[in-house]
This record gives C-alpha cells, sequence and structure tokens, in this order.
C-alpha cells in the first residue's frame, strides 16, 4: 500500500512542510485546542486536595508534558460525528487522568528514574508515596466518568482499566521469559496500552451518539493504533536516543522485558553461544556493562529493529481501515495522519 493510499481524507494536507508524527501531533491538537485547553482545566481541577502531596506528585506528572494522546483521541471520535456537547471534555480527562495513574504504578514497578526526560515521582518522593497518588488519579477518573451520565461509557472505561492492570501482571508473568512468543508479547501490549487508546476514541464515539457499527470502527482503529504505536516504542528502546526518548535508552533490556525486538532476536539466535548469551542477560537479568551493545550488534545483524517496525506498520494500516468506514471529516484525516506517520516518529 502506497503512502498516499494510506491517507484518509484530503491527500493535498500538509504539503506545505515536511510530514511528521510530531506535526501530526500539533495538528490534532490545533484542530482539538479549545477542547484540549478545557481538558486541561478539568484535569487540573480534579488533582486538587487538602493533603498538599497528592497535588505536587499529580503536577509533578500531569504538567511535565507529553502529547496528550489519549484525550485528544476521545475528542477526535467525539467531534468527528458532530458532536456540540461538552461530556466528551469529562471523558478525555478521564482518560488521562487513568493514563497517568498508570505511569505512576508503571514507574514504581520497572524502577524508572526518566519519565519524559524528568525524574520520575517515585525516585522524587517515594515509591509509597507514587502509588496511592496513583489510585487517588484513578479515583478521581471515575468521578468524571460518573458526570457523563451514560452507563456505557462507564463500562467502557472501568473494563478497561481492569484490562490495563490485568496487563501489567501478564507483563510481571512474561518478563525474563525467554521462551514468550510473539503472542504472549501481543497479549500484553493489547492490555497494558492498547486498551486505553481503543476505550478513548470507542467513548468518544458513544457520547456522541455513533452507532454500533460506527463505535466499533473506532474502537478497532484505537486498539490498532495502540498496539502499532508500543511496537515502535519497544524497537526505540534500542534505537533511541535518551535525548529524543526523555528516558533512558536500553531499559527494557536491563529489565529483562520481552518486547518484540527480543522475541525476535531469540528466534534469530544461531548458536549455542547466543542463545545462552539471551538466556544470561533477559532470563536471568545477569549483565554486564558489554551486554547491551552486543544485544544491539545482534540485532542489527537480523534486521530485528526493521522487522519490528514492520510489524507496527502492518497494525498501523489496519487502523486507517478502520477509519476509512467512517463518515470522513477533517478529524479522521488529522487520525490518519496520526497513525500513519506513528511508525516513523523517533520519540
Amino acid at each position: 500500500m502506497s503512502r498516499q493510499e494510506r491517507r484518509v481524507g484530503n491527500p493535498a494536507k500538509t504539503l506545505e512542510r515536511q510530514r511528521t508524527f510530531k506535526n501530526a501531533v500539533l495538528d490534532l491538537r490545533a484542530l482539538t485546542a479549545d477542547d484540549l485547553e478545557a481538558v486541561n482545566g478539568t484535569i487540573l481541577d480534579h488533582m486538587q486536595s487538602s493533603v498538599k502531596m497528592i497535588p505536587e506528585v499529580a503536577g509533578h506528572l500531569i504538567n511535565a508534558g507529553g502529547k496528550r494522546l489519549r484525550p485528544v483521541l476521545t475528542i477526535a471520535a467525539a467531534r468527528a460525528f458532530g458532536y456540540d456537547g461538552h461530556q466528551h471534555i469529562n471523558l478525555a480527562a478521564a482518560v488521562e487522568l487513568i493514563h497517568g495513574a498508570t505511569l505512576l504504578h508503571d514507574d514504581v514497578v520497572d524502577e524508572s528514574a526518566l519519565r519524559r526526560g524528568l525524574e520520575t515521582a517515585n525516585i522524587i518522593w517515594g515509591n509509597k508515596e507514587s502509588v496511592l497518588v496513583g489510585d487517588f488519579l484513578f479515583s478521581r477518573s471515575f468521578e468524571l466518568m460518573v458526570k457523563t451520565g451514560s452507563l456505557k461509557v462507564l463500562d467502557i472505561l472501568s473494563a478497561a482499566s481492569c484490562t490495563i492492570a490485568e496487563g501489567e501482571v501478564l507483563q510481571l508473568a512474561t518478563q525474563k521469559n525467554t521462551a514468550a512468543t510473539f503472542e504472549m508479547y501481543l497479549d500484553v501490549v493489547k492490555a497494558k496500552t492498547a486498551a486505553l487508546f481503543a476505550a478513548a476514541t470507542q467513548a468518544g464515539a458513544v457520547i456522541a451518539g455513533a452507532s454500533e457499527a460506527e463505535e466499533k470502527a473506532f474502537f478497532d482503529y484505537g486498539m490498532n493504533f495502540g498496539i502499532a504505536y508500543q511496537l515502535v516504542d519497544d524497537a526505540l528502546d534500542y534505537a533511541g536516543t535518551q535525548s529524543d526518548l526523555g528516558k533512558s535508552v536500553g531499559d527494557d533490556f536491563r529489565e529483562g522485558k520481552m518486547t518484540l525486538p527480543v522475541v525476535h532476536a531469540i528466534s534469530a539466535a544461531r548458536n549455542d553461544e547466543e542463545r545462552a548469551f539471551w538466556q544470561r542477560t533477559i532470563g536471568d537479568v545477569d549483565q554486564k556493562d558489554s551486554d547491551l551493545p552486543r544485544a544491539l550488534e545482534l540485532m542489527q545483524r537480523d534486521n530485528i529493529i526493521p522487522r519490528t517496525l514492520d510489524c507496527a506498520r502492518e497494525f498501523a494500516d489496519e487502523a486507517l481501515a478502520s477509519l476509512r468506514k467512517l463518515p470522513q471529516s477533517d478529524y479522521t484525516t488529522a487520525l490518519a495522519d496520526l497513525v500513519d506517520l506513528s511508525v516513523a516518529r523517533n520519540s
């Protein structure tokens, strides 16, 4: 499929400047600017507490930047059907609070030191504080869901929250397991990352009164976009730079995570020495300074990163196919650019 064929909407859009993922994000944020400002205000309101540490910890994460991808997806999905109410604001804010809560928990579980180029909350305040503030944000997100008055939306986002937690546990079960397969890895990605992308777009469509077929198309778009996005993230952990990523390169390797690059690399091992290398470094997490460069050397030899990105491209194309089932607008065009260019991003 050619790049032009992947586009949805006006093929002349953004020809005046380079088509990059960063610009696609900026375009979608500009298209949803007023709504996004209202979402940010709602998030700030729901971070407040008489317990001083709660807004400090939450604010450190939420005010540190980030693309705001998930709330923007909710806004765009609702606006794509001409929705002119205000409940999509509460929905989008709930989605971002869920995401923020999972990040606080993730950094504790992964013992991460950097997030968006800054020290993580668990490093500054501690693990207990980060977990408890994450719980606070989860609770606030449910308050916002209830405000929409939609039981279906509450069902979608509460189910997604449960699935994300299951994904975290599933990742722990597959971590350090050098026998993990692509299917096992994909189950983790669907639960841990893609579920919230899918819930964000589906909920936006539901609040706007979309048909079941349209709601399903937006769910499929979000799910496949989320998978593609995580696949690129996993590739960048071995092929990116700290300045671009805002976090340490090689974190997944150091933690023994069975991401797709490692799954492919293990399957491509040519002899017992290479298989023993992966078992020692990933399975046993017995590593020395020279091991990450060796892992990168093996991945480069066997084209592991291009293979991972090719897989991401397949899921991105599935997301684009779902968009073609929907009424076309500036919003679907912007969403198409977002997923199309996400596979070529460097952060």
